[in-house]
């Protein structure tokens, strides 16, 4: 006697299979078109990791391997496809929370100024600082070229952050431009840093007008160190100029990393061709899930997936 696995369900896998092609074909005549696949996206971050050294107990957040084992399990729940980070010392520190096997790191090829302070202000002992430098984590499987940095945003200081570039390959060819800007204005023109700051604003303005230039979508993204949701703020306006109308991913929404702090410092800015791109509803900030004294960050990651 034959099994009734082999008399009756391959006839049925057939009957499935008819009907869905039936099925198929009436929608195709109802509509004229196939059915439409989902168009793919790409999750795209910025984070501040504060001090990530490439050595336990080095710089001004010493961590421990438990440390960074955190953060790579924060990465991981990210699932971000192309992270713009900042205050990194090397790719190698980079490496030890961006597991290489998922994504390549892309660094700054900013010099060492090989200046030794501390990392207090004024201190006359304690940790010293480590090179601070910008850079992406882009997830092996997104094609990307790499341009040459911004070294004109270290507006010739060698303390000075450059911006890193890149190109990745979505719908359609998406530049990046990975930035931390110069701290200590975060609103207002009276600091002492904001002159430093403002001269680097025309920097920006003369990258993001060759984009257009080019004409291709653009994302600048990192630490602005600047509340550019501000009314009114100096420096949104002027990336502003020229004509231009630059979108701010976060749109209005507060920041609730820091309870001190109501708005956001950490941008993702695009331009109207990237914001088009942009899928609606998409803006995230990453909660860490312990309370905000366990941060392994004094900065949450933000993100926003694009086409």
């Amino acid at each position: 006697m034959r099994s009734p696995r082999t008399i009756r369900y391959p006839p049925m896998r057939i009957r499935l299979t008819v009907a869905g092609l039936v099925l198929s074909g009436l929608l195709v005549a109802c509509t004229g078109t196939p059915p439409r696949e989902a168009v793919p996206t790409l999750k795209i971050a910025a984070w501040n990791i504060e001090h990530l050294a490439e050595r336990d107990g080095s710089g001004c957040r010493p961590r421990a391997e438990a440390d960074y084992a955190a953060l790579r399990a924060h990465v991981k729940r990210l699932a971000a496809d192309v992270i713009a980070f900042a205050e990194v010392e090397s790719a190698a520190a980079a490496a030890r929370v961006f597991p290489p096997d998922d994504y390549l790191i892309v660094m700054s090829d900013r010099p060492d100024s090989r200046r030794d302070y501390f990392c207090r202000r004024d201190a006359a002992s304690g940790p010293r600082i480590n090179k601070q430098d910008v850079g992406f984590a882009i997830r092996r499987s997104v094609k990307f070229t790499r341009h040459a940095d911004l070294a004109a945003l270290g507006l010739g200081d060698p303390d000075l952050r450059w911006g890193v570039d890149v190109t990745i390959e979505a719908t359609r060819p998406l530049r990046l431009l990975s930035v931390h800007l110069k701290s200590g204005c975060s609103a207002g023109v009276e600091r002492e840093a904001c002159p430093i700051l403002f001269e680097q604003v025309p920097v920006l303005e003369r990258w993001m007008a060759e984009r257009r230039a080019e004409g291709v979508d653009f994302a600048v993204l990192g630490d602005f160190n600047r509340r550019l949701a501000v009314a009114g703020d100096r420096v949104w306006r002027e990336l502003n100029g020229d004509g231009i109308s630059l979108i701010d991913a976060a749109g209005g929404e507060g920041s609730r990393c820091v309870e001190r702090y109501a708005d956001f410092i950490d941008h993702i800015v695009l331009d109207p061709g990237a914001a088009r791109r942009m899928v609606a509803g998409s803006f995230e900030q990453f909660d860490y899930g312990v309370p905000e004294a366990e941060h392994p960050s004094d900065h949450c990651p933000i993100a926003v997936r694009v086409r």
